[in-house]
């Protein structure tokens, strides 16, 4: 039956509409032997990658493994599991680089004999370039899977996991029409949280099938990543289906069906994972019904995964509303120009930060509150620099300077500091991993935790790496010069998800550069004060020269993309100067901000050291000043026991 609604279903509604899906986007019909090929090969990679993910996060946060012995990875059922989905994850993905580039271009399978075809069509669309960072993924989750030895060497796997599962998602339909930001942003979320516990539950039916129990450890893991899961699969599968109908009847279209069909086998999912969670509160949950809840849930995920596979073959409503150049480009039109009053009057939700701001601030505060039910006391001033950092992130990228980023320069790079500047200025000074570490306990007899996890990535050697100091500082420096004074931007700015992405950018880099220096968690290069303050010395040139440069170059940043939009009120050359000087102002404002904090700790520092030798030398604890003492003494003896120099003849006979 999983096979019937994972490869069955879309292949049968591939067939059934033909060539109309073609005609209706003015592409040519490449043949039924291309519509179903992509179709089953895309079945294949979603069903891969889905256990690809869930194996990664079984094998990494689900083991029952003592902490002692948990760091270290054995070879076991998810581990192989791992290695069997992710070369068929690979597989695929490689298959499709070819057959995507033939159906979204409509060209039959034929025209691939003819030379040079396979990369014009591959440079043509963006669907085959999505499965390509597929493929590559897909083959490094691979090869790791082999070779890693410990816990930390499967964090590159589920890094490029993540990555990799977006890539299609956010160059395909959540890539067109009005709102195509809101699409976006939810399906980046519903994308993550699929793989995660869908994923998940699938390697865990795996395991029962196969003849294994699943540990109460797991279990209890796995329904805590439901609790939170399952709540943003369904709120975003609902903005993912308001925006795809476009404002029509759900049952006017193919893609309402299939959407209906997508919540009936989601509601499954939910009910089983309810059934599961009451039966194991009540004590009930029994080897037999956990067997017939996970298969039935597995049943349900490859359900749910066919139908977005055909809805896949089928464009939505949202691809034929009448579309304005703005909202091809930004999903929104901006009439008006961006006075303060639209600036701080116009909001519009950027679901992605507000999503990972809500989560970051609900996750500090849970943390705060079980030290203080421990009896433990956490600074209030941290608790206000990290809800205040977020904060700033929000209003960046949520009000009318977050809406008009894209279509303005200047007010592009206003959002650029605030999130590369001013909030990672406040966020380090929270102390998040501090917080964490001592809000959590680790037990080596005990299955491993969020301490355990934070402490051996804290100790990863890539991270150290990636932490120095050096590194850290070519990144935040280089990222002005290498994304604007090169084409990056310019393409960038086309796309939704690459605009998050360059903000994502801006903000982690930032943080990184600030926690060297004014941050609360102690990094693993950590720098003495006088390193601190050359630190940001060192950096306050370059964005000098930057934004002089933005201020008095001749050509204009993107200026093909700002030419598509064609707003009326846009004055190309004022907004770029307007963006040389925040960038001018705006690096060395929140710099001299920062040095001033810098001095404040330093002198802190300097004042608790002398207390602290004060109390020792007080109680008679402090050595030093004796021991130095003792050590001048013994240098004295010793010159005095030593004999004299012999006199010289001269000497002797002097009368």
């Amino acid at each position: 039956m999983a096979v019937a609604v994972l490869v069955v279903f879309p292949v049968a509604v591939a067939v059934v509409l033909g060539d109309a899906p073609y005609e209706r986007l003015f592409v040519g019909y490449p043949g039924v032997d291309v519509a179903v090929i992509t179709t089953v090969l895309l079945s294949g990679a979603h069903l891969a990658t889905l256990v690809t993910s869930g194996a990664l996060v079984h094998v990494l946060f689900l083991r029952d493994a003592p902490a002692r012995r948990a760091r270290h990875l054995s070879d076991n059922f998810e581990i192989s599991v791992l290695r069997v989905a992710s070369g068929a994850w690979g597989l695929f993905a490689g298959a499709l680089v070819v057959f995507e580039a033939l159906d979204s271009n409509g060209t039959p399978l034929e025209r691939l004999a003819t030379p040079g075809a396979l990369p014009f069509l591959w440079e043509a669309s963006y669907a085959p370039k999505a499965w390509t960072i597929s493929f590559l993924a897909a083959l490094t989750v691979f090869f790791v899977s082999f070779f890693a030895e410990r816990w930390t060497g499967l964090l590159i796997s589920l890094w490029a996991t993540a990555i990799a599962v977006l890539a299609p998602v956010v160059t395909g339909q959540a890539l067109v029409g009005p709102d195509h930001d809101f699409g976006s942003d939810a399906a980046i979320f519903q994308t993550l949280a699929v793989n995660a516990f869908l994923g998940a539950i699938a390697v865990a039916a795996l395991r029962i099938l196969s003849g294994r129990l699943v540990s109460p450890v797991t279990l209890r893991r796995l329904f805590r990543i439901g609790a939170v899961a399952l709540p943003v699969i369904v709120i975003t599968d609902v903005v993912i289906a308001v925006f795809k109908l476009a404002g029509g009847d759900i049952t006017a279209s193919l893609t309402g069906w299939l959407i209906i069909a997508g919540f009936v086998f989601l509601a499954v999912v939910a009910g089983a994972f309810v059934a599961a969670v009451i039966l194991a509160r009540r004590g009930a949950l029994r080897a037999g019904n956990l067997t017939g809840l996970l298969s039935l849930s597995a049943v349900a995920v490859a359900g749910w995964t066919g139908v977005g596979v055909a809805m896949t073959r089928q464009p939505p409503p949202q691809y034929f509303v009448p579309t304005s150049i703005e909202q091809v480009f930004m999903g929104f039109e901006v009439p008006d120009a961006p006075t303060l009053t639209v600036l701080f009057g116009q909001w519009r939700p950027n679901l992605l930060f507000l999503g990972i701001a809500v989560a970051a601030v609900t996750v500090y505060l849970v943390a705060v509150r079980t030290l203080r039910r421990r009896g433990d006391r956490w600074p209030l001033g941290r608790t206000a620099a990290w809800i205040g950092g977020w904060t700033v992130v929000v209003v960046a990228t949520s009000s009318g300077f977050g809406k008009y980023s894209a279509p303005d320069f200047g007010v592009h790079m206003i959002v650029h500091m605030s999130l590369n500047m001013l909030a990672p200025g406040l966020l380090v000074l929270g102390g998040v991993v501090t917080l964490l570490l001592r809000a959590t306990r680790s037990d080596r007899n005990k299955p491993a935790s969020l301490h355990d996890w934070i402490t051996w990535v804290l100790h990863w050697r890539v991270l150290q790496f990636l932490y120095n100091p050096l590194i850290v500082f070519i990144v935040f420096i280089g990222s002005y010069y290498g994304l604007y004074l090169t084409g990056i931007f310019g393409d960038y700015m086309r796309f939704h998800w690459a605009h998050q992405l360059m903000n994502v950018h801006f903000l982690i880099v930032g943080y990184l550069y600030y926690s060297l220096i004014i941050g609360v968690d102690r990094p693993p290069r950590p720098l003495p004060h006088i390193g601190k303050l050359g630190y940001v010395l060192a950096a306050m040139p370059f964005h000098a020269f930057f934004g002089v440069i933005l201020m008095t170059s001749p050509v204009i940043i993107a200026e093909t993309f700002y030419r598509y939009l064609d707003l009326p009120w846009a004055d190309l050359q004022a907004q770029q100067y307007l963006g040389g000087g925040v960038a001018w102002a705006g690096g060395e404002i929140p710099l001299m901000i920062v040095i001033v904090a810098l001095a404040i700790q330093w002198s802190r520092q300097d004042a608790t050291d002398a207390r602290r030798k004060d109390r020792h030398i007080d109680t008679g604890r402090d050595d030093e000043y004796d021991a130095y003492n003792q050590m001048l003494q013994r240098l004295a003896d010793r010159d005095a026991a030593r004999p004299g120099p012999r006199p010289t003849v001269r000497e002797e006979t002097r009368p």
